[in-house]
């Protein structure tokens, strides 16, 4: 599974086409939808920030992250373990908030609105140092 990670970590960075609206403020144009309307879970998310997702896109996303300042700090995708096979390719996943600073990459065992025991791919449009935004 590490090397699973780092090599789409490494393929993320380097291949992510930007959207074309502006997404860097909350909350975000089009059909993105406050992830705390849609399932129960708080506005907040200590580590991840305000999440907005488009519904179509469920489960895997991209939920857009920000801080509580309203601004975008993160481009999170919660990919199905399951969908983790030599059938499947994750080749196509964009970073709406543009540049990617960095990825962090990590399992999850499930949470209201993505059950199923999935990773998360977070690209972070912010350094490293300001993670710290949306930590608590």
């Amino acid at each position: 599974m590490k090397m699973v990670s780092a090599a789409l970590a490494v393929l993320l960075v380097g291949s992510l086409p930007a959207l074309a609206e502006d997404v860097s403020k909350a909350p975000p144009p089009g059909a993105f939808k406050a992830v705390s309307s849609l399932v129960k879970l708080p506005d907040f998310l200590p580590g991840m920030g305000q999440l907005f997702v488009d519904p179509a896109t469920l489960p895997a996303g991209p939920f857009l992250a920000y801080d509580h300042d309203g601004k975008l700090v993160s481009t999170i995708y919660m990919l199905p373990v399951k969908d983790f096979n030599p059938d499947k390719r994750f080749d196509d996943l964009a970073s709406p908030g543009g540049n990617v600073d960095h990825v962090s990459v990590y399992y999850n065992a499930g949470h209201p609105g993505v059950e199923e025991p999935h990773v998360h791919v977070v690209l972070w449009h912010v350094a490293k140092a300001d993670e710290a935004r949306v930590a608590k």
